[in-house]
């Protein structure tokens, strides 16, 4: 009898266990979207979606979105926007939607001499340490002197906590060298193009 007693108490226990366990995923589960489709992304949304002919303050000064670069590398993805500005100088922005938004305002070294694939790289009196090696496939819009779909081959290095270092190369053409600098998003102000 006492062993009866007991296996039906460890029954209503584990029960017990389950019927909580399902309530608060019932809960924590997103409501306004059927199971299976991606949510939207919870940062970047405004900043994925911009498109040449849009503007774009940083810090204190503005820039003009010329060129929209998607790029897909297996189940990940991210875009760049290319930026000009008055100086003659085009700069880009990517933006990483991920786990954490990540957005690196990007400077280009045309006259860098280095080359990557070393585990670190000086530039500039600063040392950069490898991070990350990949090839993706883009698709572009706007002004970018590109196809528009490829391939990108690309090296990322970082130093300290906001620099970075890329070096990218788009079909057969040699590497692009840039710094980087990772930005929050209050530093970026978006203006869409005057209707």
């Amino acid at each position: 009898m006492d062993a009866l007693v007991t296996c039906l108490v460890a029954a209503v226990a584990v029960l017990a266990v389950v019927v909580v366990v399902v309530v608060v995923r019932a809960r924590r589960r997103p409501t306004g979207r059927p199971l299976g489709q991606p949510a939207e992304p919870p940062h970047g949304g405004p900043l994925r979606r911009l498109a040449p002919g849009d503007s774009v303050r940083i810090r204190e000064r503005e820039y003009a979105v010329s060129a929209t670069i998607r790029l897909v590398e297996g189940d990940w993805s991210w875009v760049q926007h290319l930026l000009d500005d008055d100086s003659g100088t085009r700069h880009r922005l990517s933006v990483e939607d991920g786990p954490e938004l990540e957005l690196v305002f990007w400077t280009p070294e045309p006259g860098a001499t280095v080359t990557p694939g070393a585990p670190t790289i000086e530039l500039g009196r600063r040392r950069y340490t490898w991070a990350e090696t990949g090839q993706a496939r883009y698709t572009a819009t706007g002004e970018t002197e590109l196809p528009s779909t490829g391939t990108m081959r690309y090296h990322d290095y970082q130093s300290g906590g906001s620099a970075r270092l890329s070096f990218e190369a788009y079909g057969e053409e040699g590497w692009r060298v840039a710094r980087g600098d990772l930005l929050d998003p209050a530093d970026l102000t978006i203006r869409p193009p005057r209707a």
